[in-house]
């Protein structure tokens, strides 16, 4: 299914020039960092420099891709990508001694001005491949290439040319986002991208969708599981006496997500991406609570593997389902609003579970994150007609109407069906085009 996926036309050309222009992301953060001390300054500083970028992309992301859902991607991108390199162009070429106000305001613009490419990118798969089983094979694969790039971005930037200048790996990751960008906005299949016409927008934009907001609670809900077990393994192997540990601990769950996304890719799309979204995150949950009976760092990286299968899974459905119930028009910002979601979750989450891991241990953090995965399988299935795709809900009261309509008939010989057909459903609920 892969390569019928990326054999499509212009797919593999939007797909590989996006995640070029992504790689950077997983290490802007700890590059920042060390760029702060490069420049003289400390840990607490690097660290509030590193959070006004995640503040930016976090605020901003969804005013950009309402933008884009509004005037097209090309141009868009093409500017976001010009403003977000220079930002962090002037952040690897500022001088020691420059104030941290002056660095916080121009990280702040990098993040801010981020391009969306991962919403962008999405949203182009309805019209490129109109096949709902592909379609779920190039989330699937998507989410698998990501962590690819989020083990060897960090890896190559930070741990290579970081180490000699954090500089150099910042003028690096400029030059990554500019040609993944440009590539990507270049390709016909962006250019040839066209806003919905004549539609009016609220000011809820994405919002407005209660499909939309029950993944937005969802993803943030994920999101906490993450970022609690990420500061949860930190304090375990340092407790553990084994630091060193921590970079392959983490890759474990890593490599881990990339497994069950590569099966996800085999198993093909659910007859009820709902239902499977519920068992998902209920499977995730499960794992996150494993994690708290680890006796040691290798008992840890096996369970860790285990908690780590129903990630990339979990990412692929949600991001499907967006695509389904996201009102025309607002697609981009869609999954703009589910990144920024994320990236709260995984804020709390630290903040959450570093807390609970100095006061009981990593156990505590671990089973916190339990806790935040179960609640985001608690909002799927409580919020589960929300999230249901319109096909799949008409064709439940085709079959609810059929059932009845034969059910009349056999009661009363020929005479027709009250409610027979599906016309009053459809004019009642379902189609796309009238939400």
């Amino acid at each position: 299914m892969v390569r019928t996926v990326l054999s499509t036309r212009g797919v593999a050309r939007v797909f590989l020039a996006s995640m070029v222009g992504r790689i950077p992301a997983g290490a802007l953060g700890l590059l920042l960092i060390l760029r702060v001390r490069e420049l003289g300054g400390g840990y607490a500083g690097g660290g509030l420099v590193a959070g006004a970028l995640s503040l930016g992309m976090g605020t901003a992301a969804p005013l950009v891709g309402r933008v884009v859902d509004a005037r097209g991607q090309t141009r868009v991108l093409a500017l976001s990508a010009t403003v977000c390199g220079g930002a962090l162009a002037t952040l690897a070429l500022v001088p020691a001694g420059t104030p941290l106000a002056i660095l916080l305001a121009v990280a702040a613009i990098a993040g801010a001005a981020h391009p969306p490419l991962g919403a962008c990118l999405r949203a182009l798969w309805p019209a490129l491949l109109p096949d709902a089983a592909r379609r779920h094979a190039a989330f699937a694969l998507e989410s698998v290439v990501l962590e690819v790039s989020y083990i060897l971005g960090p890896l190559v930037l930070v741990g290579a040319v970081a180490t000699r200048s954090a500089a150099l790996a910042l003028g690096a990751s400029v030059l990554l986002i500019g040609a993944g960008t440009l590539a990507y906005a270049a390709a016909p299949a962006s250019r040839g991208w066209r806003p919905v016409a004549g539609l009016r927008r609220g000011l809820a934009g994405a919002l407005a969708s209660p499909g939309i907001r029950a993944l937005l609670l969802a993803q943030a809900s994920a999101g906490f599981s993450f970022g609690a077990i990420e500061v949860s393994v930190v304090a375990f192997a340092e407790h553990a006496g084994a630091r060193s540990a921590i970079g392959p601990l983490l890759s474990v769950w890593g490599v881990a997500s990339m497994a069950g996304g590569a099966v996800a890719i085999r198993r093909g799309a659910a007859a009820d991406p709902v239902r499977r979204l519920v068992a998902l995150v209920l499977a995730l949950a499960a794992g996150d609570a494993l994690l708290a009976a680890a006796t040691g760092t290798v008992a840890l990286g096996a369970l860790l593997f285990v908690a780590g299968l129903a990630i990339a899974p979990v990412f692929t459905i949600i991001y499907n389902l967006a695509g389904d119930v996201a009102r025309a028009g607002t697609v981009t910002e869609a999954f703009t609003w589910l990144a920024t979601g994320l990236s709260v979750g995984l804020a709390a989450g630290s903040a959450a579970g570093g807390a609970l891991s100095a006061a009981g241990g990593a156990p505590a953090g671990f089973l916190a994150a339990a806790g935040g995965a179960a609640l985001a399988a608690a909002i799927a299935a409580v919020r589960g007609s929300d999230l249901t795709p319109p096909g799949v809900l008409t064709s439940r009261a085709d079959g609810a109407v059929a059932g009845a309509s034969r059910a009349s008939r056999r009661a009363s010989p020929g005479a027709p069906a009250r409610g027979a057909g599906t016309r009053g459903w459809r004019a009642r609920g379902a189609p796309r085009g009238a939400r």
